[in-house]
């Protein structure tokens, strides 16, 4: 018997598979795909506090080896989320976490509020790729203050588990991620997405009609594997790792760069079934080697 369960920071997952905010919906989207009780968990779409229409169209786009996307954290808001959907996936029998965004401190705040009062809910990532407003635009994300700053109002709003998803877009990820730690964050995720570009040759104007967008898919996985390497060294917090995760050996390569559990995200559109064969792949790899459980791969790099 191969043991895939890992432990996230005081929440016992049943494996390490799980999806990334913003390529699963609510995962009753993908239920007749996937069965949710086999997941580890599932990061449902960004949640904002009052409802966002997101971007223009277009706002997606293929790209080699991955895509871009400027959905804009399209939502209907924290109020919707707690009345029709909450009810729906409570039960699901995986670990359900809300990813928050915001476009201020209190915005955060006030959202990590109203999901205190859902006992099925054991965490929340946050997002602090988000531009602040306040501050002229600058993600909260792309500076130890910034980041700081939101993960420490959160905390002192939210009591159980504080997951803080990671930009890629900084000088060092790994002074990011100890600021976060400082914090109050009990796991950190990463990465979320590069800042990228794509020109339309023949129209001779950008494909986004926000110009840019993140870049997600294989092509990212290489510096994703490199940062959570790096920052599974120099913080003694859980890490979360993404970034082009399309097949079992792809997660390992981030178990043993020393991530503790793994989110699948671009992946879900080319293949909704993705996450399972993840976890299947895993256990027959554990079959192979002879390994007993899968955590003793964690950090052999």
């Amino acid at each position: 018997m191969v043991d895939l369960s890992t432990d996230l920071g005081g929440i016992a997952l049943k494996n390490p598979v799980l999806t990334a905010s913003g390529t699963f919906g609510y995962g009753i989207e993908y239920s007749d795909f996937v069965d949710l009780s086999h997941l580890g968990g599932f990061v449902v779409k960004g949640t904002t506090l009052e409802p966002r229409e997101g971007n223009d169209y277009p706002r997606m786009a293929e790209t080699p080896s991955g895509m871009l996307n400027a959905v804009g954290l399209q939502n209907k808001g924290v109020d919707h989320f707690i009345k029709y959907i909450y009810p729906m996936i409570a039960d699901c029998g995986s670990e359900v976490i809300v990813n928050v965004s915001g476009a201020c401190v209190a915005d955060y705040v006030a959202t990590a509020e109203r999901l205190s009062a859902l006992d099925g809910i054991h965490a929340i990532e946050l997002n602090i790729s988000c531009p602040n407003v306040k501050q002229g635009g600058m993600a909260f994300g792309t500076t130890c203050e910034g980041a700081a700053s939101v993960v420490e109002a959160v905390r002192k709003a939210w009591k159980r588990h504080l997951m803080v998803k990671l930009s890629p877009n900084v000088t060092s990820i790994v002074d990011i991620a100890k600021a976060a730690e400082g914090a109050g964050a009990d796991s950190l995720s990463l990465i979320n997405t590069l800042l990228g570009m794509a020109i339309d040759v023949e129209r001779r104007r950008p494909v986004l009609s926000t110009v840019t967008g993140g870049l997600s898919g294989p092509a990212v996985k290489p510096v994703a594997v490199r940062m959570v390497w790096q920052v599974a060294k120099a913080v003694s917090v859980p890490v979360v790792g993404l970034g082009g995760i399309r097949t079992a050996a792809d997660a390992l390569e981030f178990i043993m760069a020393g991530a503790s559990a793994i989110q699948v995200g671009t992946a879900n559109f080319i293949d909704p079934a993705a996450t399972q064969q993840i976890i299947y792949g895993l256990y027959e790899y554990c079959d192979r080697h002879g390994v007993e459980r899968l955590m003793d791969l964690r950090g052999i790099v």
